[in-house]
């Protein structure tokens, strides 16, 4: 029997396809906990999320974002966000991935509660940066990455293993 942690990560798969059942703020909040717990480069923590639950915003962000179709019948989504300029160094070089990275755990977190997700990428793409802040109202300084939308998926899909040997290089280049 695989480790549980293990069995989680290999099990993930990106869902697009929801019930449009709404999802509870204590799930949010576990959610937003995992994403929290993401590393970042000298603990700098670059990032802001919002939680969205409300329909009107959810359906304002469907109709914006062109990958991001789904959020018709999503039950919530979680905006990740990042702070450029939350220190004089580290942040502006590395928000990006630190952000990436807490974006994972929020996936993972998904998955292993038992509801769908799937990231959809707002950054680098300066019009559905331009279309997220305005919907958000989102400030200047903050930068939308991504929006996962979130619910309870409507079929139970299939998961596909995505190890490939090839990849890997072992001692020497």
């Amino acid at each position: 029997m695989e480790n549980e942690t293990l069995q989680t990560i290999y099990s993930r798969r990106s869902v697009r396809s929801f019930t449009g059942e709404l999802i509870s703020r204590d799930a949010l909040i576990k959610i937003l906990r995992a994403g929290m717990s993401a590393p970042s480069a000298v603990n700098v923590q670059p990032w802001s999320f919002i939680a969205v639950t409300k329909r009107e915003v959810l359906d304002a962000l469907c109709e914006k974002l062109p990958y991001a179709k789904m959020l018709g019948k999503a039950g919530a989504a979680i905006i990740v966000c990042g702070i450029p300029d939350k220190d004089e160094v580290f942040s502006r070089d590395y928000w990006v991935m630190d952000c990436s990275a807490a974006t994972e755990n929020i996936l993972l977190a998904c998955h292993a509660l038992g509801f769908g997700a799937v990231w959809t990428a707002v950054y680098v793409d300066e019009e559905r940066i331009k279309d997220v802040r305005e919907i958000l109202n989102i400030p200047p300084n903050i930068i939308p990455l991504n929006v996962v939308p979130i619910g309870i998926p409507k079929d139970k899909g299939k998961v596909v293993d995505k190890f490939k040997e090839e990849n890997i290089h072992w001692e020497a280049w």
